[in-house]
């Protein structure tokens, strides 16, 4: 059970880039001062640091604070990729609750053009690097291609039904000044973009950029009553499931009771849903896996529904990361950020209307034909 006395009082971004316009450190840096003015804290105070950045190496949460001028008493890398920055914002709570840190800046972020990310993603694990790379590896679409093509041939799902998500999700972002990616996008466009991996085409793919995002960890009380993000409940499983190459389900089906049932509510009770976005199809499984609708039902469940911020039902309300673009280890952050922002009533043009509670999902470590780390956790205005 999580405190319901700590938890997030302070968000911020870097502004994300195509191509790098400073260091990894510049860009976590930029999200961490912009969290600090939001929290209405100084560095001074802060004496926890968790940091998830996917070309961090050699450097550590460590030497992270070292650069940023901090002294602190609890230092947390999350191992976990897309699905890390959600398991480091609950660990941070317990910290703050333990008494190990008395505020935890919770930082994301990634600089990298598209060449860096092909040289990066070809090492990512070394059953990649050893058993993919040397047969023509070409990075994540060929395997989420795959994935699709077994979801579509198990359960009917059609492309079209896919492409609700990624044309809603760009409605979104048309809202969000920081998205890269704000052009109009039909579904027409959407089926007859440029083919990438069979079935998946050009707006199936998440783009590699640059930008960071960072929250706050602290005590609700510092900050004024309907700025504070209280984390209900929050829960991760790895390598679900074992063994299977392409697999159309991930962990977040066994811990999606329990992840409700601490939190206290039901599926209808969510405000929005906020889901790690690498492609539609892991989007919709993601759905499906949280309970949202039963297995292979996610194609009519889609059919019956908005995802823009003022449909039925509001999914990635800041365009995801199909529009806003995947900046390495911010990936995972950016969906609580834009969580906490909408739970703050800050959305602007997006927000959604009297927003109290959501979820946000995580997702990544792609390894041999699967992705290995899944995370979710349930939010609530406090």
């Amino acid at each position: 059970m999580l405190s319901k006395n700590v938890g997030i009082i302070g968000y911020g971004s870097a502004a994300y880039d195509k191509k790098p316009r400073q260091t990894i450190f510049g860009y976590l840096g930029e999200a961490a001062a912009a969290a600090l003015r939001s929290a209405g804290i100084t560095k001074e105070e802060v004496n926890g640091i968790s940091v998830d950045a996917t070309n961090l190496a050699p450097d550590t949460a460590v030497t992270t604070a070292e650069y940023f001028g901090m002294s602190v008493s609890w230092a947390y890398k999350s191992t976990a990729a897309g699905a890390g920055p959600l398991i480091s914002v609950s660990n941070a709570v317990r910290a703050v609750e333990a008494g190990q840190a008395d505020y935890v800046l919770c930082v994301g972020g990634g600089a990298q053009d598209v060449a860096a990310f092909k040289r990066r993603i070809a090492q990512f694990t070394s059953a990649i690097q050893d058993y993919l790379v040397p047969h023509g590896y070409g990075g994540p679409p060929g395997l989420f291609g795959i994935i699709q093509r077994k979801h579509m041939e198990l359960y009917g799902t059609t492309r079209e039904q896919f492409g609700r998500i990624a044309v809603d999700l760009r409605a979104n972002a048309r809202l969000n000044d920081a998205a890269l990616l704000r052009g109009p996008m039909s579904l027409d466009d959407y089926l007859h973009a440029p083919l990438i991996a069979d079935p998946l085409r050009l707006y199936d793919c998440v783009m590699p950029c640059s930008g960071a995002e960072a929250v706050v960890i602290g005590p609700l009380d510092r900050v004024p009553r309907g700025k504070g993000v209280r984390v209900l409940s929050a829960r991760e499983r790895h390598n679900h499931p074992v063994g299977e190459v392409a697999p159309v389900r991930g962990g977040w089906e066994l811990f999606r009771d329990e992840l409700f049932e601490e939190a206290g509510y039901a599926h209808k009770d969510m405000d929005f849903v906020q889901l790690y976005d690498d492609f539609p199809i892991m989007a919709a499984i993601q759905l499906e896996d949280l309970g949202f609708c039963k297995k292979g039902e996610i194609g009519a469940f889609l059919d019956g529904h908005r995802l823009t911020h003022d449909g039925s039902f509001p999914l990635n309300t800041g365009g995801g990361q199909l529009s806003c673009g995947q900046a390495g280890g911010s990936a995972g952050l950016i969906g609580l950020v834009e969580a906490t922002r909408q739970l703050r009533g800050e959305g602007e043009r997006r927000q959604v209307r009297d927003a109290q509670r959501g979820v946000v999902s995580g997702f990544g470590m792609i390894s041999y034909g699967h992705g290995l780390s899944t995370s979710a956790v349930i939010l609530e205005k406090a």
